[in-house]
């Protein structure tokens, strides 16, 4: 999936998630590439699913890959 990062905390990223308008992504930093940085507001990433809970349509991404905003 890929998504773009709109919100930061010292945990992860929160992720709106490309074509699907009513999901969260969450991306902790234990699910990014070792030695990664956390990607800044604006950026789209991309990676996998491994997790989603159904009461508030959030999903844990372990992300793979970003871009700059506007790519």
């Amino acid at each position: 999936m890929t998504g773009e990062v709109v919100g930061r905390q010292p945990f992860g990223v929160f992720l709106r998630i490309t074509g699907v308008p009513d999901a969260i992504g969450l991306a902790e930093i234990t699910a990014m590439p070792h030695g990664a940085q956390l990607p800044q507001l604006g950026t789209h990433v991309s990676g996998e699913v491994f997790g989603h809970a159904h009461h508030n349509h959030q999903v844990r991404i372990s992300l793979s890959g970003r871009r700059p905003a506007g790519t």
